[in-house]
């Protein structure tokens, strides 16, 4: 077992007013803390969903675990064939390989903390998303860059049941 030690001189603050969010109702995301802020150890958003919004659809990363811990709300997470239900307080860890995907619960708002380690610069990642949602950019597009944000997405018999 090999032990990544992070390289950053600083620590990080991020001011709440100060992040960068993306996204429109039903979904937003805040910016928190990308991998090249924290030396590669992590990366970081806040997702607030609204009532039953759908937040990320069946995907997996190679290099890196996921982090969900629940500060409001609550949120249906797939992790491989099962789907969980998690809740204000609850953390909910996807290695990495693992299928993955979430959503807030259908009559209610969910809001995340989500961390993945080590970081995979992936507020790009984010900005995509959102010049998709806008008509700026194509689904190919996103497909294609699957390797570039170690973001890679399948289909999921059980998470398309359940939503």
């Amino acid at each position: 077992m090999s032990l990544f030690v992070p390289k950053f001189d600083d620590s990080v603050v991020v001011r709440e007013a100060e992040a960068e969010v993306v996204g429109a109702d039903p979904s937003r995301i805040r910016l928190l803390a990308d991998s090249s802020a924290s030396g590669g150890a992590l990366s970081t958003v806040r997702v607030s969903l609204g009532e039953g919004a759908d937040g990320a659809v069946p995907h997996l990363h190679r290099n890196s675990a996921e982090m969900f811990y629940v500060l409001d709300g609550a949120a249906e997470l797939l992790s491989g064939d099962d789907v969980v239900t998690a809740e204000r307080g609850d953390l909910v860890i996807v290695p990495p390989g693992k299928p993955h995907a979430f959503a807030a619960v259908p009559g209610s708002t969910a809001d995340i903390l989500i961390v993945i380690t080590p970081g995979v610069e992936r507020f790009e990642y984010f900005r995509h998303l959102q010049r998709l949602r806008l008509g700026e950019a194509t689904p190919e597009s996103l497909l294609e860059a699957q390797d570039l944000y170690d973001n890679h997405f399948l289909r999921s018999e059980v998470w398309d049941t359940r939503r």
